[in-house]
């Protein structure tokens, strides 16, 4: 067994929200300072940067996750992650049916860039990506696993998106055996408050700029080798099994 660390949340240039520096090959860089292994690429509605940054990670030696950070028709954030890219792009496509398209104000909201594996501007999604899509809290799980994707809510601790402070509550239902706090003080609180003890808990950045992404200190122990995909193999069975 060997230890992982890992960042699950990170958002590039193709979120609006995020800085203009965060390409794909500026992530990949900062998670090698930051002495990660894995990393998950997890833009608002979109995995159009993902293709380049598995490449921009293979050059620094990281293991790339292709994800997307979906928002419920609930206004909640929810994590996608995907084992193989070819499935993260596929899920990519269904979800632009079930977006609510306005036209970006990048002067308000800010760019939203699909570059190549050299960090060259190839395209701009031209319609916002943070908002809302048509898909509810109850169908995302189903939605995700169409694509061989698992999902888990985001920074349940915090009050934007998060699905505590949306529905005053943690849901029974749909069941969800991993969650998502950003901030590793509020775990204990908000296990014991919200009756947590049966899921897993992931601590991820939610990093829109490249010095919010962490140095390593989460980990995932798994039994394989280095090999990228050997890696997303193991942590994939794991996250499954949970």
């Amino acid at each position: 067994m060997k230890r992982y660390y890992y960042d699950f949340h990170i958002h590039s240039c193709l979120s609006p929200c995020a800085d203009d520096d965060s390409t794909p090959n500026n992530i990949a860089g900062m998670a090698k300072l930051c002495s990660l292994d894995i990393i998950a690429l997890t833009d608002h509605n979109s995995a159009k940067n993902c293709p380049a940054f598995f490449s921009a990670c293979e050059r620094y030696g990281i293991v790339p996750i292709a994800g997307t950070e979906l928002t419920t028709s609930e206004d909640i954030h929810v994590v996608c992650l995907f084992e193989k890219l070819s499935d993260a792009m596929s899920f990519d496509t269904e979800l632009q049916k079930h977006r609510i398209f306005i036209k970006n104000r990048k002067e308000i909201f800010g760019n939203q860039l699909i570059l190549d594996e050299n960090d060259e501007v190839i395209g701009e999604e031209e319609n916002l990506l943070s908002n809302a899509t048509d898909i509810s809290l109850e169908d995302v799980i189903e939605f995700a696993e169409r694509f061989n994707g698992i999902c888990y809510p985001a920074h349940i601790d915090r009050p934007s998106n998060g699905v505590i402070e949306i529905l005053g509550t943690f849901p029974s239902t749909p069941h969800f055996s991993i969650v998502e706090i950003n901030n590793k003080d509020k775990v204990k609180e908000l296990t014991e408050k919200y009756a947590l003890e049966d899921k897993t808990v992931i601590i991820s950045s939610d990093a829109h700029y490249l010095t919010d992404i962490r140095d390593k200190e989460n980990f995932f122990e798994l039994e394989c080798d280095d090999e990228p995909d050997s890696v997303r193999k193991a942590l994939f069975e794991k996250l499954r099994e949970i």
